[in-house]
């Protein structure tokens, strides 16, 4: 796997099945209290995906970072997301949160969120030491650098941008993200690591490793 320098590579994978990924990630959260998972990993490695299939298999709800992000900042959003959705949520309160980059731009509808036990919030950052303190659980998406570029692409393309124009924002967004994860390296506080990019991907079916990674 073709990784950033900085991250250490995960080693002895195991494929589990989505039963056993459920055992795995259900040892590592409390038993009885609410849980907060932090899905987090570099753009395109495969977050939105794991986060789905795990708030399917824990019956939790998804929040992305994406949406709190949206015409705020890209990567300095870790507040407007404590306040506006993990403090309430904390309290047992049903989450109706209009972020301000929304209110600002006109953009219609609300981040919804009802009170039940798990609460996973993937993105960029997601893992990060600020919300990282606050959580029951970090896990790191890891990806294959080229492979990661060329399913972000292909996203952005699809999007309706041209290829050119896809080129421009993602070269343009990873001089923001990288010298995050760099600084902050979320997968040293990852209790589990997911391969976002394998060699053969199975249909409900994760490989996985023990985290943190450290240098």
């Amino acid at each position: 796997m073709h990784l950033h320098p900085e991250e250490p590579e995960a080693r002895s994978w195991v494929s589990v099945d989505d039963v056993e990924l459920a055992v795995r990630v259900r040892a590592l959260l409390p038993a009885e209290n609410l849980a907060l998972v932090l899905v987090d990993g570099r753009s395109g490695s495969g977050k939105s995906t794991f986060a789905e299939r795990l708030a399917r298999i824990l019956d939790g709800a998804v929040v992305h970072s994406d949406d709190i992000a949206w015409h705020h900042d890209p990567i300095d959003w870790a507040e407007v997301l404590v306040d506006g959705v993990i403090a309430p949520w904390r309290r047992g309160e049903a989450v109706c949160f209009h972020p301000p980059g929304w209110v600002e731009n006109g953009r219609p509808g609300v981040i919804e969120v009802p009170p039940q036990r798990t609460l996973i919030i993937e993105g960029v950052g997601a893992g990060r030491s600020g919300l990282a303190a606050r959580a029951e659980l970090v896990v790191w998406i890891q990806s294959d650098r080229d492979e990661a570029r060329r399913r972000g692409l292909q996203r952005d393309v699809e999007l309706g941008r041209t290829p050119k124009e896809a080129e421009v924002f993602w070269d343009k967004w990873m001089r923001s993200e990288e010298p995050f994860l760099a600084n902050d390296r979320p997968w040293s506080r990852a209790s589990l690591v997911v391969n976002g990019t394998p060699p053969i991907a199975m249909r409900a079916h994760s490989d996985i490793a023990r985290g943190p990674l450290d240098v």
